[in-house]
C-alpha cells in the first residue's frame, strides 16, 4: 500500500502566533537545562514558553522598579518646589 500525497499541503499544521517571532539564540547549556529540568519536573509543557515568561517577568519588574523609582524623584521635586 502507498500513500498518496499529491494533495498535501507544506507548512505547519498549527499556524504560529502573529506574536512571536522566530529566532535563533545560544543560551548556556547549564541555563537550558534548569529551564528543560523545570518543564519536566512539572509533568510536562514548553521549555522556551517557560523561558519567554521569565524574560517578560524580568521586564516588567525592571519596568515597575524604574517607575516607583520616577515617582520618587517627582514626589521630591514637587516637596521643593512648593
Amino acid at each position: 500500500m502507498t500513500t498518496d500525497f499529491s494533495k498535501g499541503k507544506r507548512g505547519p499544521v498549527v499556524q504560529p502566533d502573529p506574536n512571536k517571532t522566530r529566532i535563533t539564540i545560544r543560551l548556556d547549556t547549564d541555563i537550558l537545562e534548569h529551564f528543560k529540568g523545570l518543564v519536566n519536573k512539572a509533568g510536562g509543557g514548553n521549555y522556551q514558553t517557560l523561558i519567554n515568561n521569565v524574560l517578560r517577568d524580568h521586564i516588567e519588574a525592571t519596568d515597575e522598579s524604574l517607575e516607583k523609582k520616577l515617582r520618587k524623584i517627582v514626589r521630591e521635586e514637587l516637596k521643593r518646589a512648593s
